[in-house]
């Protein structure tokens, strides 16, 4: 065999694997459209490096990452922290057209009331936090479905031949024991049974219109905040760098895996 034509072949089957690992055949991966929607679990608030400060939009967030490791022929990320479904609709699906082939979101957590619920939690009485997680859910039952199909009926009609992966919310805090600085345990199990009542909501709205759901959960389990190893800064109540790069990434390529 002529040594250039080895090489090249060895350059292939290295490209190949590569792409193997991320969750996406390498032709695919290039081939890809690819559009990040959604709030501040997908611009990346709270993993730094920032490239769009008003949106907090991170050159480590999840997209970012994706979208480096499989160099996709054209990638659009117009995440922003804060966002509600009526700022997806508003602001971002216009990044959507006819030629995109991958949506990835998250959305749903500001509509019912994740700030002021974790406020609440953090500052006041236990009852107060319990109080504020029933309200939002109470919209999540009553409300957000109705919203979710909206914006996803809007995604599909703007981009009918794309794959669109709903990614969830992790628990925030690990369950019992000491948590140094947080909640108590008490709070801390009403705030993750919270974000597992909005997670089937979204994930049964999510399949209702055809999309896939990534459970991040899975993904951050043994590294929620006051773990050992955190992958959601205390601080900011949202993914660190490591969190996108080792929670969301590997549940987005795995939700992308043929």
């Amino acid at each position: 065999m002529r040594p250039h034509r080895a090489l090249s072949m060895a350059l292939a089957a290295f490209a190949f694997v590569a792409a193997s690992l991320s969750g996406v055949p390498a032709s695919h991966a290039a081939a890809e459209t690819y559009v990040a929607l959604g709030d501040s679990y997908s611009s990346g608030t709270g993993a730094g490096n920032y490239t769009n400060v008003l949106c907090t939009r991170s050159a480590n967030a999840y997209p970012q990452r994706w979208a480096a490791a499989n160099s996709p022929a054209v990638f659009r990320f117009v995440a922003c922290g804060g966002a509600k479904i009526p700022d997806v609709r508003g602001n971002q699906l216009s990044a959507l057209d006819g030629s995109t082939t991958l949506v990835s979101i998250t959305i749903g957590g500001n509509d019912v009331g994740f700030a002021d619920t974790m406020l609440s939690c953090l500052l006041s009485s236990t009852t107060a936090c319990r109080n504020a997680v029933n309200r939002g859910l109470e919209y999540a039952r009553n409300v957000l479905p109705g919203e979710l199909d909206a914006l996803y009926a809007e995604i599909r009609a703007r981009a009918p031949q794309a794959k669109v992966v709903v990614l969830g919310y992790p628990r925030l805090y690990k369950q019992g024991g000491i948590c140094l600085g947080g909640p108590s345990s008490t709070k801390r199990s009403i705030i993750n049974d919270g974000a597992d009542r909005l997670n089937e909501v979204i994930a049964d709205r999510a399949a209702a219109a055809g999309f896939t759901f990534a459970d991040a959960r899975q993904a951050f389990a043994g590294h929620e905040i006051c773990t050992s190893s955190p992958w959601i800064s205390g601080t900011t109540v949202h993914p660190n760098a490591t969190g996108h790069a080792r929670g969301y990434l590997p549940a987005l390529s795995a939700a992308l895996a043929p």
